[in-house]
């Protein structure tokens, strides 16, 4: 997906050291772990490609649940960002999170 291209493209230009982390290593809802993470690891740069997402049934079913998680996943991302003092930050958002006929 879009986060293994840009991990791909990363390492071919020659950044051979990105620090990844699996849902399971991370659990980007969970605010602590979020900043044990930036303590340990102290990153420079946070690519963001991670969200809650299902299929077209899942986003219609839970669209309320799935918004809520994603505003914790990304407020706890941009929030130690910014207390770490990370240098830049790509946030991506997934074309599932807009309404079928967004202007």
């Amino acid at each position: 997906m879009v986060g293994s291209a840009i991990v791909r493209k990363l390492e071919s230009e020659g950044f051979n050291n990105p620090i990844l982390r699996t849902r399971k290593e991370l659990d980007l809802l969970d605010q602590t772990a979020v900043k044990q993470f930036y303590i340990a690891d102290k990153p420079e740069y946070i690519f963001v490609a991670a969200a809650r997402v299902g299929g077209i049934h899942a986003n219609n079913t839970y669209r309320a649940q799935f918004i809520y998680e994603n505003l914790q996943i990304q407020n706890n991302i941009i929030h130690y960002a910014h207390e770490f003092g990370v240098r830049k930050l790509l946030f991506l958002g997934s074309s599932c999170i807009y309404p079928r006929n967004a202007p």
